[in-house]
């Protein structure tokens, strides 16, 4: 018969990664503009007749200025990082 070897388990070394954000405080600042300028959008949609400068032009440039350049720009922004040599 075969002797059984009681073998402790190696100990596994468990190195924690320190969690990173993809987003940080800055980029939250700029959604919340991106909201703000859309809200203002919105607004300027439902002011006056519907012929009006404030439904045919602002409105439109408002809503699309929000919706795709400020919210892309506030999900793709990164800082970049100064590292002196």
């Amino acid at each position: 018969m075969k002797k059984r070897i009681n073998k402790k388990p190696k100990e596994l070394k468990t190195k924690r990664k320190k969690i990173v954000f993809p987003l940080t405080a800055e980029n939250y600042q700029l959604f919340g503009v991106g909201i703000f300028i859309i809200i203002l959008g919105y607004i300027s949609l439902s002011k006056g007749p519907a012929d009006s400068f404030w439904s045919l032009t602002l409105a439109p440039i408002l809503l699309v200025f929000g919706y795709c350049v400020v919210i892309p720009f506030a999900i793709l922004y990164k800082k970049k990082n100064k590292e002196n040599n």
